[in-house]
């Protein structure tokens, strides 16, 4: 079996009752459309898997030591790295967060950009429909939501050069023309 099926087959079942806050769809298909854009920018099978496990560890009842166990400690080191510590307050655990990212691998890079896109273009997308009801799941509203993306953006562009950043400065500038 696959490293990349494997990820696959643990994040259908750690995932498998869940469902995204923004509109009820199956949680499992965030992470394999995170997986599927680092698919298109040709990553390796490593930083596919890690991207489809992403979630599991901040997520689920899934262990780190389960995660490295059935995926590898290479994996287990990116998901770890894209991991919130969410015993911190909400603004301290964001800027935790982007410190931790701009400062590590290319593959948690990778992984947490890829997310925070498909998390954007989702958002953009939903918009159409759903309009200014987009912002409700978001506790901090979306100022917050762009202060934390551009955040992000701003400091791993300084240690990272990747396409990916492009599409990802171009979703926040979308992200701001919402009406909130």
């Amino acid at each position: 079996m696959t490293l990349t099926e494997k990820a696959l087959r643990l994040a259908v079942t750690a995932h498998k009752e869940q469902v995204r806050k923004s509109d009820n769809s199956p949680y499992v298909v965030h992470p394999i459309m995170v997986s599927l854009i680092l698919q298109e920018h040709g990553f390796d099978e490593t930083i596919i898997a890690a991207a489809i496990a992403h979630d599991v560890l901040e997520d689920t009842a899934v262990t780190r030591q389960e995660l490295a166990s059935a995926l590898g400690e290479e994996v287990a080191a990116i998901v770890d790295g894209v991991s919130e510590d969410m015993s911190l307050g909400w603004e301290v655990r964001k800027e935790a967060y982007v410190h931790v990212v701009a400062a590590a691998s290319e593959g948690v890079k990778a992984v947490s950009i890829a997310d925070k896109i498909h998390n954007a273009e989702s958002i953009i997308h939903d918009y159409k429909t759903a309009g200014k009801t987009v912002w409700i799941p978001f506790t901090r509203g979306k100022a917050k939501k762009i202060w934390f993306e551009e955040l992000l953006y701003t400091e791993v562009q300084k240690t990272w050069n990747h396409p990916l950043l492009e599409r990802y400065g171009s979703a926040i500038e979308k992200l701001k023309t919402l009406e909130e």
